[in-house]
């Protein structure tokens, strides 16, 4: 794809021409550095809580060029917490966030029903899925929903070497691409302004400069996530790791027949090195995971490029899923990142003595996450005291990755033993220590 830095944009004949960027210095009510789903909601959120605003979005490529035109396309009710994070929450505290998780996949249908924002939005919930006894044993000890035996998960999805599954309605399906597309013109039919091809070049209380022109606000919302750490001074800040997916041709009616999968859940397995899938709209199979996980020095690609290996790794785990899918033809393939704090705990953050605001470290989770935390973001900024303005996630701390080689090292070493436990689950048919290990290592 030379247009596209996904097959989701693809999908939409590439990215759209770029808006006009920054020319000269302005001002406004608030400035917003990123137009993913972070800085778009937060947009949208602000205005419509108030039209008076004056909003401005700053994107150094097109809105939609990173993860959220990238993304599995998962609109899932959960969002990352560290064990840190949740001991000095507690119970409550911990409960209330993940209650407002769960309903936000219903906030992001009504927004895009209130808006017209077509994109193949159908809640269907999620299936994770065990196809070995270790895996299932996992899916016991720590059920994300409903347990199904092995008839209950057939009638759903006919995986190979099924063993169970656990489900949860808390789950939709979108296409990430159309979603963030329709976002940013809601965006602007509600009065804000989107400069595309206009990168930050500093950040600072009440104001962002670019090579084209300073914005002066009175909010700044860095809205950047995976992307955080090549800004200045913070190198250290989120990690970007990386996610790559695959997308099939349409399959035919026959070779549903055979797969299920008729509720267009999204669908995971319980393995260490998991995969996410979801079932498109037009009939095909996107599927991704980690591949090379992290780059050396927080690098990032920049047009979604996906090594050969990756490829074949994820076609693997698609034939192991379905068998039948052994010869299909893929339409696609490409890489995105997405921003890990150091004790893998999402945070939203507002200072109002400087006026400067950030949302981000999802770990991957981040197309339901952003949303509520744009309306976290909202009323916080609107001064407003509400529920979501004291979830525990608001103002939470953690310190910085290590410098290099060491978090290269740490990240090799994690994805190196959560591939080896599963190998050696396979092997033998019994739990591995390894990834229990790396996720201590990880510091989740």
């Amino acid at each position: 794809m030379t247009d596209a830095p996904s097959w989701w944009w693809a999908d939409l004949g590439g990215l759209p021409a770029p808006r006009p960027a920054l020319d000269g210095n302005r001002e406004a009510d608030v400035c917003v550095v990123g137009a993913g789903y972070t800085g778009l909601w937060t947009a949208y959120e602000l205005l419509r809580a108030d039209p008076s605003l004056s909003v401005v979005v700053l994107e150094r490529e097109v809105a939609g060029f990173g993860a959220s035109g990238r993304n599995g396309g998962w609109v899932l009710g959960e969002v990352s917490t560290g064990s840190r994070q949740r001991a000095e929450a507690g119970e409550a505290a911990v409960t209330a966030l993940e209650r407002a998780i769960q309903e936000t996949v219903d906030e992001v249908g009504a927004a895009c029903a209130r808006e017209g924002i077509d994109c193949d939005f159908v809640k269907g919930g999620s299936l994770t899925v065990a196809q070995t006894e270790p895996q299932l044993a996992r899916l016991r000890e720590a059920p994300r929903g409903e347990l199904l035996d092995v008839d209950e998960a057939a009638a759903r999805i006919r995986v190979a070497g099924l063993r169970g599954a656990c489900y949860t309605p808390h789950c939709a399906r979108v296409q990430p691409a159309k979603l963030v597309r329709g976002l940013a013109e809601a965006v602007e039919r509600r009065g804000g302004t989107i400069h595309e091809r206009t990168a930050a070049l500093d950040i600072a209380p009440r104001s962002v400069r670019t090579a084209t022109g300073t914005v002066r606000a009175r909010w700044v919302v860095r809205a950047t996530e995976g992307y955080t750490a090549a800004l200045p001074g913070l190198e250290r800040a989120l990690l970007p790791l990386s996610s790559s997916m695959i997308v099939t041709e349409p399959l035919d009616a026959a070779t549903w027949a055979q797969i299920g999968w008729e509720g267009c859940e999204t669908l995971d397995d319980a393995a260490h090195a998991y995969i996410y899938a979801q079932r498109t709209a037009d009939g095909r199979i996107a599927i991704g995971g980690r591949g090379r996980p992290y780059r050396f020095g927080s690098g990032t690609d920049r047009a979604g490029e996906i090594p050969d290996a990756t490829v074949h790794q994820l076609r693997a785990r698609l034939t192991r899923l379905f068998p039948v899918l052994r010869d299909v033809r893929l339409d696609g393939a490409w890489t995105g990142v997405f921003g890990v704090a150091r004790d893998w705990a999402a945070a939203v953050h507002c200072d109002r003595d400087s006026g400067l605001c950030w949302a981000g470290g999802y770990a991957g989770e981040g197309v339901a996450a952003a949303n509520l935390a744009a309306r976290t973001l909202r009323d916080l900024i609107l001064d407003r005291d509400t529920e979501l303005a004291h979830l525990p996630w608001v103002g939470h701390h953690t310190r910085g990755w290590e410098p290099e080689p060491l978090r290269w090292l740490a990240v090799q070493t994690v994805y190196g033993a959560f591939r080896a436990a599963d190998a050696l689950e396979d092997r033998t048919g019994k739990p591995s220590r390894l990834a229990g290990a790396a996720g201590a290592l990880a510091g989740r």
